[in-house]
């Protein structure tokens, strides 16, 4: 049974502050924490309520109860385990050939799904701005299905970092050049702003080039896409020169 304690540690997790203080996050689900072991994510403690399904060695594995895993769950549906794990010291890659760059994107969801995206398009590096949403929030790690294992994601001021990178930088936009008519580099990085205010003044003084999809419905009434939708429709055409 698990304490007080212990419950109100975990819980806690499920903000920013706690989870720098405690330098732990969540992982829910079999699924993902099966996976665990061969990255470079560290266990700290896995609770299960059948941890005879866990195929892996680890220390500090408990069974728990169906309520108990309740109380520490963040899911509305509970799955099987929680594995409280080690936040691991955060690094840059420095030898990229793609990479996306997320300026101020605020819904955990739509950061989960863009990290799923860049594991789909193998691309190794997602670097952003201080306040894009946290890549360790509960909801970011579940949107990402166990992507987040395999793309590194690094936050920094972008404004320093742009201004020393040395290939070409794209961004997003209303308006920009057709994607479906734009030559893609060898080697760049690609800018997504913010989902009401798209990409930042500052930002957008650091960018080479503007690019766009273009509308083909009759109504042109839709005022914008999803930011994560679009990643997907800018990967796609990308990765289909390639």
């Amino acid at each position: 049974m698990l304490t007080a304690h212990t419950i109100k540690t975990i819980q806690s997790l499920d903000k920013k502050k706690y989870r720098q203080k405690y330098n732990l996050f969540l992982v829910e689900g079999n699924k993902i924490i099966k996976e665990l072991p061969n990255s470079d994510y560290e266990i700290e403690n896995l609770y299960s309520i059948d941890p005879e399904n866990i195929t892996f060695k680890t220390k500090g594995i408990e069974k728990i109860l169906p309520n108990d895993l309740k109380k520490i769950s963040f899911l509305q549906h509970p799955k099987d385990s929680v594995a409280v794990c080690k936040i691991p010291e955060s690094k840059i890659l420095t030898d990229v050939k793609i990479q996306l760059i997320l300026d101020g994107i605020q819904d955990p969801g739509n950061l989960g799904t863009i990290i799923r995206l860049a594991d789909w398009f193998g691309i190794e590096q997602i670097i952003c701005s201080n306040d894009t949403v946290d890549v360790y929030n509960p909801k970011v790690i579940q949107a990402t299905m166990g992507s987040f294992l395999r793309v590194n994601v690094f936050y920094t001021n972008l404004d320093e970092y742009l201004r020393d990178y040395q290939y070409p930088i794209l961004g997003t936009d209303m308006n920009g050049e057709n994607i479906y008519e734009t030559q893609f580099p060898e080697r760049f990085s690609l800018v997504f702003g913010n989902e009401g205010n798209g990409i930042r003044p500052s930002t957008e003084d650091l960018i080479s080039k503007m690019i766009t999809i273009p509308r083909f419905g009759k109504s042109q009434s839709t005022e914008s896409l999803n930011v994560s939708m679009s990643a997907g429709i800018i990967l796609g055409e990308v990765f289909s020169k390639k």
